[in-house]
């Protein structure tokens, strides 16, 4: 879910990417005007193509995310799975989980897919089982505590995605706006205890508005 318009790479540059990036499907083009017109936010589609690629070369069977919206990534990451596959995803608004059920069947995925409403950290607390991948994109004041949560249930070389650690620039700049200033100082935060954590294999990514990938590496001590 972007903040700001901003991206890492100039302009031009950008657009070319932009261009490269292969057609969307009608459902996945649908939800990007929807988000538009109603300005939901949502990943960017080179985040939503990243996520398709990690759960099809990391083999992912189960994966969790936490911040519905309308369905975009979700459709993403279901769309992936095999056909035996399952996506649980978590949202605290009953309007966006019932849009996203609606882009869920329209994309034919909806059988793949479990959508959880309560706020995140209270619905991860009770859920049981292994993922095999965990894509954060959520209240960015949040996000360690849907971490420390969530690791538990993620199997030993499964993968962390997290949306938004630039936040737009301002993380690594200064903040454009007071309302974000919050989220912006719990990313400032979060990214270099999410670098520097003992079961993960991390780095942030300059991709979309700056995205989080990590492996577990070993189960607790």
């Amino acid at each position: 879910m972007k903040a700001a318009p901003d991206r890492i790479l100039r302009t031009a540059q950008a657009a070319y990417l932009d261009r490269l990036l292969p057609p969307r499907s009608d459902v996945l083009a649908q939800i990007e005007r929807e988000a538009k017109r109603a300005k939901v936010p949502i990943v960017d589609p080179e985040v939503g193509l990243f996520l398709d690629q990690v759960v099809r070369a990391c083999g992912v069977r189960r994966a969790l995310e936490v911040g519905t919206a309308i369905g975009y990534s979700g459709t993403w990451i279901a769309s992936a799975l095999p056909s035996d596959g399952r996506l649980v995803t978590i949202d605290v608004d009953p309007d966006r989980v019932a849009t996203a059920k609606r882009h869920f069947a329209e994309a034919g995925v909806a059988d793949k897919v479990e959508c959880l409403l309560g706020p995140g950290l209270d619905v991860l607390r009770g859920i049981e089982g292994s993922f095999d991948l965990l894509f954060l994109d959520a209240l960015k004041e949040e996000y360690r505590g849907y971490l420390l949560i969530a690791l538990p249930k993620l199997r030993v070389g499964g993968v962390v995605v997290c949306d938004n650690l630039l936040w737009g620039g301002q993380v690594a700049e200064k903040v454009r706006k007071k309302d974000e200033a919050a989220s912006t100082e719990a990313l400032r935060q979060f990214n270099p205890w999410f670098l520097e954590h003992p079961q993960l294999r991390a780095q942030i990514l300059p991709l979309g508005d700056g995205t989080g990938f990590a492996v577990k590496l070993a189960a607790a001590p």
